[in-house]
């Protein structure tokens, strides 16, 4: 495929990164991101003929299954980042949909893979997509070469820590929005590598709902040491002990810290 027909098929959108977006440093934060990547990935579908709104009318909706996020390079309050996104691959019950993340100056600044499932309404259980979807064009390409194998499990020395699902945490599909789940993840790091650190990797599984009212527990341990801490975070409902999302972090040392 030439180069002219590839753009075709890549959706792009620009967002200015705003000051209630970035952290402490003042460098945009990953959920502020994985929101930017939301919103482009519904504009593209949108343009598709398969939104969230275009499913709803059929009682459908999307769900995120899996994300692996790779962070290159910084960027901070007032700078443009340029959203790239297209659906690499569609077979079963799962749709992979792939993002380059970019700086105004082209600068790569992440790379991002993804799986979704479309999930009947009633039944909450995902459906066959090429039974019910209609076609759209694919660009083969991964940014990430992953296929998705199960992130490990919880080790040692766990730390706790309690959420309760509020109105604000709830998404379209009135359960917690996935980005969500990650800040609650994220918040068990330990401040002395969120203060040295910058989250190089990062994976997702999302594996249940949470709903308005249920409680939440966000645990970690730590698999890895310096100079590239690694950790492995558990969300589970307090209810039923049902696992939530599993997620693993990586760090390196911040740019300021002498990397």
């Amino acid at each position: 495929m030439d180069e002219s027909a590839m753009t075709d098929l890549i959706y792009e959108k620009q967002f200015r990164v705003r000051t209630y977006e970035v952290d402490l440093a003042r460098k945009l934060r990953p959920t502020a991101l994985l929101n930017y990547l939301q919103d482009a990935a519904e504009d593209h579908a949108r343009q598709l003929g398969v939104s969230v709104g275009d499913l709803m009318k059929h009682n459908l909706t999307w769900v995120i299954s899996r994300y692996h996020l790779r962070f290159l390079a910084d960027s901070g309050t007032g700078s443009v980042v340029r959203i790239r996104t297209w659906p690499s691959s569609r077979e079963g019950l799962f749709s992979c949909r792939e993002f380059e993340v970019l700086a105004d100056d082209g600068t790569t600044l992440a790379l991002a893979t993804s799986s979704w499932a479309v999930v009947d309404l009633a039944t909450r259980r995902p459906v066959r997509l090429a039974n019910h979807l209609p076609e759209y064009p694919l660009l083969s390409r991964r940014v990430i070469d992953d296929d998705f194998s199960p992130l490990p499990p919880l080790g040692e020395g766990v730390s706790e820590m309690p959420f309760r699902v509020r109105r604000s945490d709830l998404d379209l599909n009135r359960h917690v929005n996935n980005v969500v789940y990650v800040e609650w993840a994220l918040e068990t790091i330990p401040p002395e590598v969120t203060d040295g650190f910058r989250l190089a990797e990062l994976e997702i599984a999302f594996r249940a709902e949470a709903l308005y009212g249920d409680q939440v527990v966000a645990r970690c341990s730590k698999e890895g040491d310096e100079p590239s801490p690694c950790f492995v975070h558990q969300l589970v409902s307090e209810m039923d002990g049902r696992e939530v999302t599993r997620l693993v972090s990586r760090w390196h040392p911040a740019p300021d810290q002498g990397e």
